[in-house]
């Protein structure tokens, strides 16, 4: 499904990072910092043009590559994995940041994804989410189509116990990223840092 939805001339969700990443970036130590469900490698190149050394994840191999030709446009060395999360396994005690924009996955994989971020965080490293609401159903701006793949904030901060949430917030806001999120959308935006 990415493969398809990725394999054209323009970014799906555009070559700008998200705007809560962009926000939130000088609150992510300098030095490791992993994507997840990278896609086309948006974040990924800002975040090592930032002069972050920069590790994106994606199941696709096409998403993959385009992250890689937007790294060489920028002059930004980016190291890409081909992998789907569910096989993936995050270093513990590896990463200053970790970062998921619209990582939407079934219940019991994000739980387990969430739990190996706790344990991938070094001690003050930081993870950085931006995620659709089920109240995004209504908008139908971009995303996936049920409430089951999305989240709030009272259940991400369970998922996440063993780090402090410095910002975490639901919220409404415009987002124009590609032709893939267009429009008002339903929004949590969590920052939160590992003791």
């Amino acid at each position: 499904m990415w493969d398809d939805r990725y394999n054209r001339a323009d970014y799906f969700y555009g070559k700008q990072p998200n705007d809560f990443v962009r926000q939130v970036c000088p609150q992510i130590p300098k030095g490791q910092i992993l994507c997840l469900a990278e896609g086309e490698g948006r974040n990924a190149v800002y975040l090592a043009q930032q002069g972050y050394r920069v590790t994106a994840v994606d199941a696709s191999v096409v998403g993959m590559a385009k992250a890689q030709q937007l790294a060489a446009e920028h002059g930004a060395p980016l190291n890409t994995i081909v992998a789907d999360l569910a096989d993936f396994q995050i270093q513990p005690q590896h990463w200053d940041g970790i970062i998921a924009t619209f990582c939407h996955l079934p219940l019991p994989l994000r739980t387990q994804v969430h739990r190996q971020v706790v344990e991938g965080l070094k001690p003050g490293g930081v993870f950085v989410l931006e995620a659709y609401t089920p109240a995004q159903l209504a908008f139908k701006t971009g995303g996936p189509p049920t409430a089951e793949l999305m989240m709030g904030l009272p259940t991400l901060r369970q998922e996440l116990a063993g780090l402090t949430v410095k910002i975490g917030e639901e919220l409404e806001r415009e987002i124009h990223e590609g032709t893939g999120h267009r429009g008002r959308s339903a929004v949590v935006q969590v920052l939160a840092v590992k003791p």
